[in-house]
Order: structure tokens, then C-alpha cells, then sequence
């Protein structure tokens, strides 16, 4: 059962402790000296540790056959993933691409974004590992991280891609969107798991989870930003301006500069995000995260750069769009009988 409620929760000075006193002037003395110490713990509280607004207690599994069960957020990131896979597919088809390679750059994809997560979280988080590298190869230690998860990504899908026939530039054009739909819905799922809480905070605005859990973040009952919330909105965000983009013309060239405006734009939200999470600073205000994104908006910046200056001709279908016949062998079905 799902319950989610918002309303500041404040103290009120007419609220007493339901307890038995004694009829003696000693235990009455006793039970108003509980009093005091419980409300001067609670107004302690209050000063220190802001109510939150918004406050989730559901319980965050559910049980499926048996002994089964999944987290939401589980089953949600897994419906995310889908709907990007199929949106990806009908784009393919849309734009002159086998709609069933898609799977193939899909799980090309797979290989490099796990090894990026994990060195990711390498450098994020070395002291978890000490003098022993080799439990980075361990996935029971430790997690993933997402910056480098999409650079690895990236590099592995565009491999497969470009054995696929068609230019890598055709590829990235058709994976910009779903792309960045993945990574905004599912940075939202987090919210189904509490993982990904910031620092506490007590704006209006701030979550805690009260459930049995269990949740994916340390205190989750501590009003904290909704960090993974902030990069979620923020990333969908970008997805629906490139949207309107893209419809009212923008990008004709499908050379792959919407893939890099998008992951480009989707690095700054994270860059900036990335100021309300839990990590600690490792340089000029960021955490090692922050960093991490900082540097994929500039090599995306770089690689705008280079793409708009090989650009050549008229905004329409440009020889990147054309499939490149390398091999140059005849076409059975119109070569000669013998």
C-alpha cells in the first residue's frame, strides 16, 4: 500500500504525553520532569532536523508468485528501458534504419556502459576498494556510476553501429532522444526506491521516507533535497525542448550533433545537480560526480565543435544519411543469367 503525504508536521505547545501519574507529589514532580525532557529533545530536534514536507511510506516491494518479490522501482527502471528500446525502434524505422538493429547496438551498448559505471564508481568512491583493485570485479562491493556508464556506452554501441552499415552519425541521430529519455525516467524510478537522496534540506520541497523500507539511501527518514528527482525533471526537461526542436526543423543532418547537444545538455543538469548530493567535494565545488559530468559536457562541446566544421552542403539528406556501399558487390537480383 502506497501512502504518500504532505504537510508540515510542527510542534504544538498545548500537546501533552499521555501517562499515568502517580497521586503522590513525588511522582507527579517525576512525570513533569519526563515532560520536560522529552519536549526539550523534540524542540532540540526540530532546530536541528527540519520536518519534511513530503514523506513516502509505502512499502517499496511487491510480491509476485511465492517467495517473488521485486522492488517498484525495479519494474519501473525495466518499463523505462522498454519504452526507450521501442521509441528507438520506431525512429529506425522512421528513418530508413533495420529497426531490429536496434537490439544488436542495444546490447553492444550493455558491455561498455558496465565496465564505465564501475570505474565510475572507482573513482568516486577509491577508498572502497584500498589496496585491492580486484574487487572493482566483484559486483556484491560497491555500485555503479552513471557519467562514465554512458560514455562506455557510447563507445561500445558506437562500435556495433558502425558494423552495421550505415554511419555511427545516422546512429547517434536516432539515439539522442530515447537516450535521454532513459536516463530522465530513469532517475525518477529512484524516487520508487528512495536511492539517490541529497544533502538535508528543509525546503518545502524536501522528501523523507518513513516506511520499513528497505531503502536505498542511509537515513532515509532525514529530510533531504530529491536529488534524484531535480536530475530526473531536469533531464526530461531537456528531452521535450530538443523535442520541439527537432519538429520545427532543427537537426536535419543526422551526423550525430543531437546526440552530443543532448548528452552535452544532460551533463550540466548532472554537473549542477550533483551540488546537493552526499558526496564530498573533491574539486573547485564539485564532488568527483560533478567532475566527471563537467568533463562529458566539454568533449561533447569539442565534438559539436568538430562535427559543425566538417559539415558540408545543403541542410538536407546528407551523404551520412545514405547507407556506404564499401564492398561494391552486384546485386543478385539484378545480375545477368549466365
Amino acid at each position: 500500500m502506497m501512502s504518500v503525504s504532505s504537510h508540515r508536521s510542527e510542534p504544538s505547545h498545548g500537546q501533552r504525553t499521555c501517562r499515568r501519574a502517580d497521586s503522590s507529589h513525588e511522582g507527579v514532580a517525576r512525570a513533569e520532569a519526563i515532560r520536560g525532557v522529552r519536549r526539550a529533545t523534540f524542540d532540540t530536534l526540530i532546530a536541528t532536523v527540519p520536518i519534511a514536507v513530503i514523506t513516502f511510506d509505502f512499502d517499496p516491494t511487491v510480491q509476485l508468485l511465492g517467495d517473488l518479490t521485486v522492488r517498484w522501482g525495479s519494474s519501473a527502471l525495466v518499463a523505462v528501458l522498454v519504452g526507450a528500446l521501442v521509441v528507438a525502434g520506431l525512429l529506425a524505422r522512421a528513418g530508413d534504419l533495420r529497426a531490429d538493429d536496434v537490439a544488436f547496438v542495444a546490447v553492444g551498448i550493455v558491455p561498455g556502459a558496465v565496465i564505465g559505471a564501475r570505474l565510475g564508481y572507482l573513482v568516486m568512491h577509491g577508498a572502497t576498494f584500498g589496496s585491492a583493485p580486484e574487487k572493482l570485479l566483484d559486483p556484491s562491493i560497491g555500485g555503479l556510476e552513471l557519467g562514465l556508464a554512458v560514455v562506455g556506452g557510447f563507445l561500445t554501441g558506437s562500435y556495433v553501429a558502425s558494423l552495421l552499415g550505415p554511419s555511427v552519425g545516422r546512429w547517434l541521430h536516432l539515439a539522442a532522444l530515447p537516450v535521454i529519455f532513459a536516463l530522465g525516467a530513469g532517475k525518477l524510478t529512484m524516487v520508487l526506491t528512495g536511492t539517490g537522496q541529497g544533502t538535508p534540506s528543509g525546503a518545502d520541497w524536501a522528501t523523507a521516507y518513513l516506511g520499513p523500507g528497505p531503502w536505498g539511501s542511509l537515513v532515509p527518514a532525514l529530510p533531504s533535497n530529491p536529488s534524484q528527482a531535480y536530475e530526473g525533471i531536469g533531464t526530461l526537461s531537456v528531452l521535450a525542448v530538443l523535442t520541439v526542436v527537432v519538429l520545427l526543423g532543427g537537426f536535419r543532418n543526422r551526423d550525430g550533433r543531437l546526440f552530443f547537444v543532448a548528452i552535452g545538455l544532460w551533463a550540466i543538469v548532472r554537473a549542477a545537480v550533483s551540488t546537493t548530493w552526499r558526496d564530498p567535494v573533491a574539486a573547485s565545488g564539485l564532488n568527483a560526480g560533478g567532475l566527471i559530468a563537467v568533463g562529458i559536457a566539454i568533449g561533447c562541446a569539442v565534438a559539436l565543435l568538430i562535427l559543425t566544421a566538417r559539415r558540408r552542403g545543403p541542410a538536407t539528406d546528407h551523404a551520412d544519411d545514405q547507407p556506404v556501399d564499401t564492398v561494391g558487390w552486384p546485386d543478385p537480383e539484378t545480375r545477368p543469367r549466365f
